[in-house]
């Protein structure tokens, strides 16, 4: 279909009729912001950009796109890393934005369950659940600008995955749009369902490619009475590794975040972020940003947390550490942790690598995999930091000091990429953690996954959009 076709003019037209002149964009302009991927990287080239206000509009421009053989790119904050939201072929595929989907339907205090529509920002979520003193505990630097269906489409990790898990286990049930324009209404927000297969675990975390996900009811917690933010300064990963076992014994599920920083992230952040400074009079190979949330008094958490610091210093595991007294300390404790992507950014170009190991076996991989770029590719700098309470690792890369006259024969950005997806997979490991595959790690699926794997993802694909209009071009 090209923009002069008399098919092309009837298409926007109907498009138009559903939701709005002002809600089809199809000016270059206007629909740039839609079309780039947010950190410049790539930018697509979109038929039109349509913006549903309702359920029953996508469900109308889907089977317009079914009727007209026009392929369907879902986008929701379009923050995503895997190049997921925007089209891999010029002029093929509409932008369906889920922004003006974006109402809390309904908030049940008593059954602890929120639906939200798609294009609710996770931010409001959260703002919604608290205003009811209760807790929607998926946190993201991005926030303030991803949306829920997008949360839920690349099955979001977050900080406090360690107690409350992905996105996929805050979920309890979906409304989705399939790729034949029906509507699949699953908001009952039971805890227990067991009537066949549960199929909003198909679409969670697929990236858009089997439907569209249009509302969901999600899982709310009471608020904790207390929280202990403190960040700890350690000799190396493996000490880090035992705080962890230590801080799982006397914490429990009270346990709910467990990063692991870097020192090269944290002179990242002090040398690129304003506002920002050292909590340490000296620097430290690592830092861990942990924190616990409970529902016993601040005095109970603060005691606790006293012993649970003793039991660091006895057993030689901690070299340095400070408990937040204010909410403005700990504030400050996040923002080095929530900075290290945009002081990377500010830093210069930088390989992303979210990754996932068993987490007993993370300090050998950082060792091994560190050792084996240094000999690969000298010049080149790990940023290491992330999730290490679940495994999950951001562990980027850095070659812009790497002296191609010196050593013509190191590894170039594609190899540097490939050493480390090869050592996950030895590992036995996961090449993305919590980002998804979208159009960017496509070749990786092929390389990593099993084709038996493969053929069952092939088969449900077929199954579900046998046109292939779903999201060309990614995941599969």
């Amino acid at each position: 279909m090209t923009q002069g076709s008399l098919l092309y003019t009837d298409f926007l037209a109907a498009c138009r009729a559903v939701c709005g002149e002002q809600f089809v964009i199809t000016d270059t302009a206007e629909k740039q912001i839609f079309e780039s991927e947010w950190r410049g990287r790539q930018k697509g080239d979109a038929l039109a950009v349509v913006l549903p206000a309702s359920t029953r509009e996508v469900a109308d421009i889907v089977r317009l796109c079914r009727d007209a053989n026009v392929a369907i790119v879902p986008q929701g904050g379009n923050t995503g890393l895997v190049l997921g939201s925007i089209p891999t072929a010029p002029q093929t595929a509409i932008i369906l934005s889920t922004r003006r989907l974006n109402r809390v339907r309904q908030l049940d205090s008593d059954g602890n369950t929120l639906i939200a529509e798609a294009g609710c920002t996770l931010a409001a979520i959260q703002q919604a659940a608290a205003e009811v003193n209760r807790l929607f505990p998926l946190s993201l630097a991005s926030e303030g600008s991803c949306t829920i269906g997008g949360n839920l489409s690349t099955n979001a990790g977050g900080t406090a995955v360690l107690r409350y898990g992905n996105t996929r286990d805050l979920c309890l049930g979906l409304e989705v749009v399939t790729a034949n324009g029906e509507i699949l209404t699953q908001l009952h927000g039971l805890r227990k369902d067991n009537t066949g297969y549960d199929l909003k675990q198909w679409f969670i975390g697929a990236e858009g490619t089997l439907g569209i996900i249009t509302a969901a009811v999600l899982k709310l917690y009471p608020q904790p009475r207390s929280r202990c933010t403190a960040l700890l300064a350690v000799q190396s990963a493996e000490d880090a590794l035992h705080i962890l076992r230590l801080a799982g014994d006397q914490f429990g599920p009270a346990l709910t975040t467990f990063e692991l920083i870097s020192r090269v992230c944290t002179d990242l952040v002090l040398q690129h972020i304003p506002g920002t400074r050292a909590v340490f009079a000296q620097p430290y190979p690592y830092q861990i940003l942990l924190e616990i949330s409970d529902f016993h008094p601040s005095a109970h958490t603060a005691a606790v947390w006293e012993d649970f610091q003793q039991n660091l210093i006895q057993a030689n595991l901690l070299a340095d550490g400070v408990l937040a007294t204010s909410v403005a300390q700990a504030d400050a404790f996040w923002k080095l942790r929530e900075s290290i992507s945009e002081a990377q950014a500010k830093a210069g170009r930088n390989l992303k690598h979210d990754i996932a190991v068993p987490v007993s076996r993370i300090p050998e991989f950082i060792k091994q995999t560190e050792h084996l770029l240094s000999s690969r590719c000298p010049g080149a700098q790990v940023v290491c930091f992330g999730h290490m309470g679940d495994g999950n690792l951001h562990f980027n890369v850095s070659t812009q000091a790497v002296d191609r006259q010196l050593t013509p024969d190191a590894l170039n950005d594609e190899g540097v990429s490939r050493l480390i997806h090869d050592q996950v997979h030895v590992f036995g490991g996961s090449f993305s953690a919590e980002h998804g595959i979208g159009a960017m790690k496509r070749d990786d699926m092929l390389r990593y996954k099993s084709e038996t794997a493969l053929s069952l993802m092939r088969a449900v694909k077929q199954a579900l959009d046998p046109a292939g209009m779903m999201n060309p071009g990614k995941i599969l």
